[in-house]
């Protein structure tokens, strides 16, 4: 076992530097954001050694305001003193041709307290341990069924990390992080039938506590559930969204609650959407960065703002946009917590909690895709979408459109029959009204917390 993790970036000390190098080139108002990390990972093909890697990696960004208040920054990865002089020379420089247009402050929020989270950190391993493991992982995943060939895709990882916001008005945060992540991807084979993927992926402080078991289980069970394939009838079918599915959908539209996206007219919404209903009366989208299942959570964002759940949808009315500080200007309210850093700061969401509204009946109950005599499976085909596909290529973010390939199971008469390929499409805005309800409870994944959804009416087209 390697040392316990220290602090490598010491705040007060780099503000006293930063107060004093200012001074002499004659800033007056200044931030700096900065990260560093020590990444250590591995892959293996067939248990043998693919890639081992480690990296140590550093980012620091610094913003200056000039006399004619316009910005300027630079980027660096040298926190020596010369170091840092340059880069307040270099965005000084820069900030003559600052856009008088997009001029960010300081948030309001950069020195308000920061709520607590336990982020236990965690020792790291050797990169031989890290070897071994993932060999094990890829021996008990092949071994799991005959069909399972190869495990092209895996990777098992370690980090340590910090992050630092400091500002001349006296702004200082640092948050320390461990994280350690497994991905399986297996590809399973039989004579005279296409090949067919599924994988898993985990998350965990530290490495003792990943459940590698579980990666390997739901790797091997999902594709071993698409070996018997049929192609599928194109049609408009009831459709049941995994967590994960649903999860990647809300994301490739996350451009609805944008602030600056919609500053910028490539949003959906307009600056009088809020209040309006968007959805379905019983469902409710939040984003909460410091959810406990959220592994690695940022404590604050790239201004320093902290970051809080934040209410986007409640009961099916849109209440709340993502905000930097200078989108929150505009709008005239506080910074949320999502910015990054820049001298046109964009705006981000963290990590998403999708579900019922409380105190709302939450749509039709008692929803059993498998279920041969369900009330949803007794009026026809379901569709299942377990996982979609080049969300980048398919998503109309500013139109709200999609179409995008996915994997799944068409069910009938409880029965679940891979689909052998097929795509869906639809409207993001017509999907969020015609939600049927939520299966079982919310499951937590890498991006956010939601359960099973139905969504009525969506166009599948078979490719088979």
């Amino acid at each position: 076992m390697n040392p316990p993790i220290t602090a490598v970036l010491d705040g007060g000390e780099l503000k006293e530097q930063l107060d004093r190098l200012a001074a002499q080139a004659g800033l007056h108002q200044w931030d700096l954001g900065a990260s560093c990390s020590t990444d250590t990972s591995v892959q293996v093909d067939r248990g043998e050694p693919k890639q081992m890697k480690g990296a140590e990696r550093r980012a620091v960004t610094v913003r200056v305001w000039n006399d004619q208040g316009l910005v300027g920054i630079t980027s660096t990865s040298d926190l020596s003193e010369a170091g840092l002089a340059r880069a307040l020379e270099g965005a000084k420089e820069a900030s003559a041709f600052g856009n008088p247009d997009e001029v960010p402050a300081f948030s309001p929020l950069a020195k308000a307290p920061l709520q607590p989270l336990e982020q236990p950190l965690k020792e790291s391993c050797s990169i031989l341990d890290l070897l071994a493991r993932l060999k094990e992982a890829e021996r008990d995943l092949l071994a799991s069924h005959p069909a399972i060939t190869t495990v092209p895709y895996n990777g098992l990882a370690q980090r340590s990390s910090e992050r630092l916001y400091i500002n001349s008005d006296g702004a200082l945060r640092h948050q320390q992080l461990s994280t350690a992540s497994l991905y399986l991807y297996a590809r399973a084979e039989e004579t005279g039938r296409k090949p067919r993927s599924s994988g898993a992926v985990r998350l965990a402080y530290g490495l003792e506590d990943l459940d590698v078991h579980g990666c390997v289980a739901e790797a091997a069970q999902r594709t071993i559930s698409h070996l018997d394939y049929a192609p599928i009838a194109t049609g408009r079918y009831t459709c049941v969204f995994s967590p994960e599915a649903f999860l990647d959908l809300i994301g490739a539209f996350s451009s609805l609650f944008n602030a600056r996206a919609v500053l910028d007219g490539v949003s959906l919404s307009q600056k009088d959407s809020l209040g309006k209903p968007l959805a379905v009366p019983f469902l409710s989208i939040t984003d909460n960065a410091l959810h406990p299942g959220n592994i690695g959570s940022p404590l604050f964002d790239g201004e320093g703002t902290p970051t809080a759940p934040l209410q986007l949808i409640e009961g099916g009315v849109l209440r709340h946009f993502l905000h930097s500080e200078a989108t929150a200007r505009a709008f005239g309210v506080l910074p949320t917590g999502h910015a990054g850093m820049g001298a046109k700061v964009s705006v981000s969401p963290d990590w998403f909690e999708i579900g019922p509204t409380p105190g709302v009946a939450a749509g039709e109950e008692g929803l059993d895709r498998f279920a041969p005599m369900g009330r949803r499976a007794s009026t026809g085909d379901l569709v299942v979408i377990d996982s979609l596909s080049a969300l980048h290529a398919g998503v109309k973010a500013s139109q709200g459109a999609f179409s995008l390939p996915f994997d799944g199971w068409l069910i009938r008469d409880g029965e679940a029959i891979s689909v052998e390929a097929a795509t869906v499409a639809g409207d993001i805005r017509t999907v969020l009204t015609s939600l049927i309800g939520f299966e079982g409870p919310g499951k937590v994944t890498p991006s956010g917390l939601c359960p099973w959804v139905w969504v009525e009416g969506l166009t599948i087209t078979g490719d088979g």
